[in-house]
């Protein structure tokens, strides 16, 4: 039986699914990555998370990869990101497959293969311009645009979490130091400090964003606060990506969309409040990812076997399989 292996690489879980070639799922794992340990370690921990899904022995018919960019997808490249401290000029996919006895290993940006995923098999499917976002340790995105994948001059596009706001004090911010699952722990962290708001976030010994997220779900009212606060963040740069590319669906996925609407009715409020014109955003239009956290997993497997056939990631290419 052809099978698929796919790899998800976080900067703060790792996972690795089997997917036989009609991309059913086989089977799955996952395990913290732990990038502070450096790149030999984590190499190690991803090679041996990618073996515990196959039998013994057995070879892959093709490898995909989902790593946070910049990244060189044609040469397997991880450039730099921000969520691996240190991991710089790291030759992923060569590594990878020459564990894997040099099964056929492709690379690509893991918000890119969650927004392929969903544009073909998701909550997007045949939505055309397409835009998927991944909110959890960082903040990712890709696109679909004319049912491609939509991915720039250097194939570096595209990188939301990295677009620039002013805060009320005069700094400057990265989207994802205002919305992702690391924010929420900032946001949460600095209330702590200069507050005295009761909260259930007291007694942890350390506030991390899925802490604020458990605690919001729970009822938490300074948790809620934060939350709130960092929906309406997530709106105002939504406000953005809607008048740039006027999509005709907007998915929503990483492990900070467990929220739902605690964080996107903040986000719904400012959208509505700045939007140009109601062409831009109709009810409906933003979407919760269909396949939750594993999106990237099956968008790297989807990657890999339509890379590995000469597909181009197309929806022609999919249904021509």
């Amino acid at each position: 039986m052809k099978t698929h292996l796919a790899i998800d690489f976080g900067g703060t879980r790792s996972r690795a699914a089997l997917f036989d070639d009609e991309l059913r799922l086989l089977r799955r794992a996952e395990t913290p990555s732990k990038v502070e340990e450096g790149m030999g370690p984590g190499l190690k921990r991803l090679i041996d998370l990618g073996k515990s899904v196959i039998e013994p022995g057995a070879k892959p018919a093709s490898i995909g990869i989902a790593a946070p960019g910049p990244l060189d997808a044609e040469a397997g490249v991880i450039i730099r990101a921000r969520t691996l401290p240190g991991w710089s000029d790291v030759p992923l996919a060569k590594t990878i497959s020459g564990a894997f006895d040099n099964a056929p290993t492709f690379l690509q940006n893991d918000a890119n293969l969650g927004a392929l995923a969903e544009y073909h098999l998701g909550a997007g499917r045949g939505a055309d311009p397409l835009i998927y976002l991944t909110i959890s340790t960082g903040l990712g995105g890709g696109a679909v645009i004319d049912g491609q994948l939509f991915s720039g001059w250097r194939s570096h596009a595209i990188e939301p979490g990295h677009m620039r706001f002013s805060l009320p004090d005069g700094s400057h911010r990265r989207w994802e130091e205002l919305v992702s699952g690391t924010a929420l722990g900032d946001w949460a962290r600095h209330r702590l400090r200069t507050s005295e708001s009761a909260s259930s976030l007291r007694a942890l010994p350390h506030v991390d964003g899925g802490a604020v997220g458990a605690a919001a779900l729970a009822g938490d009212a300074l948790a809620l606060e934060v939350t709130a606060q960092a929906g309406r963040w997530l709106g105002l740069g939504l406000v953005n990506l809607l008048h740039l590319f006027n999509p005709a669906a907007l998915v929503i996925g990483g492990s900070a969309s467990k929220l739902g609407d605690l964080l996107l009715d903040p986000a719904r409020a400012i959208i509505r409040a700045h939007i140009l014109h109601d062409d831009f955003y109709y009810e409906g239009l933003i979407r919760p990812a269909a396949f939750a956290e594993d999106q990237c997993l099956l968008g790297a497997a989807l990657h890999a076997k339509l890379q590995l056939g000469g597909a181009s990631g197309s929806r022609r290419g999919l249904l021509s399989d």
